[in-house]
């Protein structure tokens, strides 16, 4: 698969341009590829297509948000699997952006195509769900089934409400295109206004004989089955969003998208931060001071340590690439093992007499280096 072009590229927008820039910046592009002004042409159509996608995220301040840190990953357009706006058709294009040209969706500076008979189009609701992942799932990505209870179109009438799927005629008072224009003489002289049919509400449909499974609705509750691919790399709190996915919509409408907030799961022994995780080893005072070898936790799995005579603690050792991913893969954190040297509570008698020979010796007194590299290290936490 082809990697998705920046977006501020396709609309040829700086990433400090406002939203007016933005809104600007994609008029010009859509009429520019606009389908009725290039028929026939797929390279047209794709880029028209394209210069929507760019348009739906930046347009929109949480979407735009996450895609300045996360890139594509970030509104789900690299994980495949139906995330963020590749999977725009023509009809949710017009629907969705159409206003921005004043009038009703159809109207791209004068040009037909699409839409431009000026029906209204339903939208399903977006609907919200939480995923848990632990750090193994978010190290490689992760495929999760999960289900969902939600409106899905009516079999019996194929969503659009009537009975048998057949019993739909034109408004007889819009004649079929949604939209109603009236004629008004003023002191201005006549002026013209066009609005949403009352009778059928802008659909330019009428139903005959409703559907008696839907009565009419062309949805009813159910539940469905989605899997759900969640890229490598995901934080708390981090929403992607399947477009499609959510509730069906009233008679044969567009879907609602289906939104994923990521939740994670405490890990009994690693800490995450950013792309590291963080291990608390704890070791006893004789393999600090003759060293020795250690097996750590991983996300993985485990990994042996070596410890070096003499170490300190409040040591830190890094075990290179052993962390979680960045979501737009570029570079792997690492695990950062903390050292703590474990002090015994309770001593035996002969453990303490033990102790208080070893006290004696030179070596169990702070050399001046000892003493100077512990005060350094204090002195940086509050530099």
């Amino acid at each position: 698969m082809a990697a998705k072009r920046d977006y501020y590229e396709i609309l040829e927008v700086s990433k400090s341009a406002s939203a007016e820039e933005i809104k600007k910046a994609y008029r010009k592009k859509a009429i520019q590829y606009h389908p009725d002004k290039n028929p026939g042409d797929h390279t047209a159509e794709e880029k028209f297509k394209e210069a929507a996608e760019a348009y739906e995220v930046l347009s929109d301040q949480n979407k735009r948000a996450r895609y300045d840190q996360f890139g594509h990953a970030g509104v789900g357009g690299a994980a495949g699997g139906g995330f963020g706006g590749g999977g725009m058709s023509m009809e949710d294009i017009f629907s969705q952006f159409g206003d921005i040209f004043g009038g009703h969706f159809g109207g791209f500076g004068g040009f037909g195509g699409f839409g431009r008979t000026g029906r209204r189009t339903n939208r399903g609701s977006d609907l919200r769900v939480k995923v848990k992942l632990n750090l193994k799932e978010i190290l490689n990505g992760v495929e999760k089934k999960i289900k969902v209870k939600k409106y899905v179109a009516c079999s019996p009438c194929n969503g659009n409400g009537s009975e048998n799927g057949n019993s739909v005629a034109n408004c007889s008072t819009c004649n079929g295109s949604g939209m109603v224009t009236r004629v008004a003489n003023t002191i201005l002289g006549q002026m013209q206004t066009t609005t949403t049919c009352p009778t059928c509400n802008g659909e330019g449909k009428t139903i005959t004989k409703k559907c008696a499974h839907c009565n009419g609705d062309g949805i009813v509750h159910d539940e469905e089955v989605i899997s759900i691919k969640i890229p490598a790399g995901v934080e708390e709190g981090m929403q992607l969003s399947m477009s499609g996915k959510g509730s069906a919509a009233r008679r044969g409408g567009i879907n609602g998208d289906l939104l994923i907030l990521v939740e994670e799961e405490e890990d009994p022994d690693l800490i995450r931060d950013h792309n590291d995780v963080i291990y608390n080893l704890f070791i006893s005072f004789p393999t600090a001071a003759l060293g020795g070898t250690v097996e750590v936790p991983t996300i993985e799995g485990v990994a042996k340590v070596k410890i070096d005579p003499g170490t300190q603690p409040g040591k830190v050792l890094r075990l290179r690439n052993k962390g979680l991913p960045t979501i737009n893969g570029y570079g792997t954190g690492d695990e950062l093992i903390n050292v703590n040297v474990y002090i015994p509570e309770n001593l035996s008698d002969t453990e303490k007499k033990k102790i208080e020979e070893m006290h004696k010796s030179a070596n169990f007194t702070p050399s001046k280096s000892a003493k100077k590299n512990v005060f350094t290290k204090f002195k940086k936490m509050f530099d």
